[in-house]
C-alpha cells in the first residue's frame, strides 16, 4: 500500500519531494492539463486514470493510465506486449500492433509498442494507445496514452518525451537510484 501513496503523491504533486522515496517506485508525473478522474485496486491491481481537466472518464478524447500489478516480477515487457497484442486484436479485427522501442532504463527492462483500431467496436471511434511496460523488481508497471483519434507528429513527440521520463527506480540499489531531492525527470 506504501507503494501506491508514493504514485499518487506523484501524481498530484508534479514535483514530488523525492527525499520521500523509498524501496522500488514508479516516477510519473500527473500531465500538465490533466486531472485524475478514477482510481482503483483490484486485487495486485492498482489503476489510475488521468484525462485532460475538461473530460470525464466517461467521455474522454484523451486519456492516460497507470497500472502497477504488485508482486508481478516474472512477466517481462515482451510478454505483456504479446498479450496486449492477442487480445486488442481480438477486439479490432483491423488492427494494427507495432514495436516503437525497447531496451533497459536505470537497471529495468522496458518495451514501447502502440496499438491502433481505425474503429473502435465499442465507441465507433478511431484509437491509437501507445503503451510503455516496465519490469520491476517487485512488481509490474503498465503506462498507456490513449487518443480517440488520430494524434498529430508535435502529439506524437510530446508523448514520447513524456514516456522517456517515466520510469522506476528502487533506493535499496546503488545501480538503480531513485532522484535526489529538487531533481526531477520530466
Amino acid at each position: 500500500m506504501k507503494l501506491l501513496h508514493l504514485l499518487l503523491a506523484g501524481l498530484l504533486v508534479p514535483s514530488v519531494c523525492l527525499a520521500q522515496l523509498s524501496d522500488e517506485n514508479l516516477l510519473q508525473g500527473l500531465p500538465q492539463g490533466y486531472k485524475i478522474a478514477f482510481q482503483t485496486q483490484k486485487g495486485n491491481m492498482i489503476m489510475t486514470e488521468m484525462v485532460p481537466e475538461a473530460e470525464t472518464v466517461d467521455n474522454w478524447t484523451e486519456m492516460v493510465t497507470t497500472q502497477i500489478f504488485l508482486g508481478l516480477k516474472e512477466a517481462t515487457p515482451e510478454q505483456f506486449q504479446a498479450l496486449s497484442t492477442k487480445a486488442w486484436l481480438d477486439v479490432c479485427k483491423d488492427g494494427e500492433v507495432a514495436p516503437v522501442t525497447q531496451g533497459e532504463e536505470n537497471g529495468y527492462a522496458f518495451s514501447i509498442w502502440v496499438q491502433s483500431c481505425p474503429s473502435n467496436p465499442l465507441t465507433g471511434q478511431p484509437e491509437n494507445t501507445w503503451f510503455k511496460a516496465i519490469k520491476g523488481n517487485d512488481s509490474f508497471y503498465l503506462v498507456q496514452k490513449a487518443f480517440r483519434f488520430h494524434p498529430s507528429r508535435e502529439q506524437i513527440v510530446q508523448w514520447m518525451q513524456y514516456f522517456r521520463a517515466v520510469g522506476v527506480c528502487d533506493t535499496r540499489l546503488a545501480d538503480r537510484p531513485c532522484p535526489k531531492a529538487g531533481k526531477s525527470r520530466q
